[in-house]
């Protein structure tokens, strides 16, 4: 019975003598990933890019960008307009809706070369963009309305 049980033994022995020394050399298994979660999220892969095999539109689409000409349609001329003009030293314009407030102060200074202080804007009920150009205290709005061809 000795020489059977031996076999076991030395399989082992041999066995732990290869792991001590996969542990000099450096081998080690890698730990499993602790998680810290208990939601599971699948990991990122793969995108590949578009590569269509046909064009989806026939026409390619207008530039959406907006130009000077383009985000200020034309000056308002009205009684209470002029009562802006005189009173508060205000040009009001009407704009295109996709315009921001800085898209219309640099549209203004683009087209009329005019300083403004502030731009409020409203939509008006028919879907206009409203601008009310404040203007520099140096600059008249009477006069500048005078040059655009307002009055």
């Amino acid at each position: 019975m000795p020489p059977k049980a031996a076999a076991p033994v030395k399989a082992a022995t041999a066995k732990a003598k290869a792991a001590a020394a996969n542990v000099k050399k450096g081998v080690v298994r890698a730990k499993a990933k602790i998680r810290t979660s208990v939601h599971f999220h699948r990991p990122s892969t793969l995108k590949a890019p578009r590569n269509p095999k046909y064009q989806r539109r026939a026409v390619p689409t207008k530039d959406a960008r907006l130009n000077s000409h383009s985000v200020i349609k034309y000056p308002l001329t009205s009684e209470v307009v002029m009562k802006k003009i005189e009173d508060f030293n205000t040009l009001v314009f009407i704009c295109d809706v996709r315009a921001n407030k800085h898209q219309i102060k640099a549209a203004v200074k683009e087209l009329y070369g005019i300083d403004a202080i502030s731009v409020n804007t409203l939509v008006r009920p028919t879907g206009d963009k409203k601008a009310f150009v404040r203007l520099d205290a140096g600059v008249e709005a009477l006069d500048t309305a005078n040059k655009i061809g307002i009055i």
